[in-house]
């Protein structure tokens, strides 16, 4: 089942319970998937699929960000739960300790020794964690590792 197919079936349940917080945000995760098949022309991949939840959802975590600084506290709370709607779809996300286990081996494996080799050791770790790391974890681990 594609995740086109999943948020289709999800949707009809969301209009069945009244639920209309999730329902718009999975109208707009199926329009976003929709959007992205049209762009290229097929179905979309697994990696493709997730490529399209990750730019959602960090749109959402710069959303709220902004509504924090902003002391917007209701809007922060309504993002928050469209994220949680968003991380539904989302692979289970690997905790710190396994992301710094990927990140201390991919310095190794590249032989990065200085923070001049960052764009080496990031182009060879984010296609092993992408989707499953918050990416900002994953640049702060490497700097902690190239210092």
């Amino acid at each position: 089942m594609t995740l086109l197919d999943t948020l289709t079936v999800d949707m009809k349940t969301a209009m069945k319970a009244k639920d209309k917080a999730t329902l718009s945000v999975v109208r707009m995760l199926k329009a976003a998937v929709s959007n992205e098949q049209i762009k290229l022309g097929h179905d979309l991949t697994p990696e493709e699929e997730l490529a399209v939840l990750s730019r959602e959802l960090k749109q959402r975590v710069e959303e709220r960000d902004s509504y924090q600084a902003g002391h917007r506290t209701e809007l922060v709370t309504e993002i928050q739960q469209q994220m949680d709607v968003v991380k539904r779809y989302m692979p289970a996300q690997m905790s710190e300790a396994e992301v710094e286990t990927i990140v201390k081996a991919t310095v190794e494996q590249v032989g990065a020794t200085q923070k001049s080799d960052m764009g080496k050791v990031m182009g060879a770790l984010m296609p092993k964690v992408k989707g499953k790391a918050d990416g900002k974890l994953v640049n702060d681990l490497v700097q902690k590792y190239l210092n």
